[in-house]
């Protein structure tokens, strides 16, 4: 998905604030969002993620923010690094967007291991609108 085209399927005119990627991941950022696409074939993990991290939480500040996992190509994740992302205040909730039945089961894993609110939804828009709905309670 183009960088410049995300953002129309968010029901919302959203900003693109900054986009950044490295070797595993690209993101997008908006105000309370952070949109993250990881590469085919990766092994998300603390290790190639916090370079990723670092950069978003000195662009969103002390926002409270939603992260939402567009899962648009296969790869991996190390559940147990959860607890990096469950250590960050300004992050209120995960979103990981997917409709491909095997990664489903990988998905309702790791919400075993993420410690605030969690969803699995077939769309950016579902995710966005969750998401919203999270930022209003805080």
């Amino acid at each position: 998905m183009d960088k410049k085209t995300i953002s129309s399927h968010f029901p919302e005119n959203l900003e693109l604030r900054d986009y950044f990627s490295n070797e595993a991941a690209d993101v997008y950022l908006y105000d309370n969002f952070a949109v993250v696409e990881v590469k085919e074939g990766t092994t998300l993990s603390f290790k190639n993620g916090f370079s990723l991290l670092l950069k978003g939480l000195a662009i969103l500040g002390t926002k409270p923010w939603i992260y939402i996992s567009n899962r648009i190509h296969s790869y991996a994740v190390v559940p147990t690094d959860y607890k990096y992302l469950n250590k960050v205040p300004t992050l209120k909730g995960l979103a990981i967007v997917n409709s491909e039945k095997a990664s489903m089961t990988n998905a309702h894993l790791e919400e075993n291991f993420f410690k605030k609110p969690f969803i699995i939804v077939n769309s950016l828009e579902e995710a966005y609108q969750w998401g919203r709905n999270i930022l209003e309670d805080h």
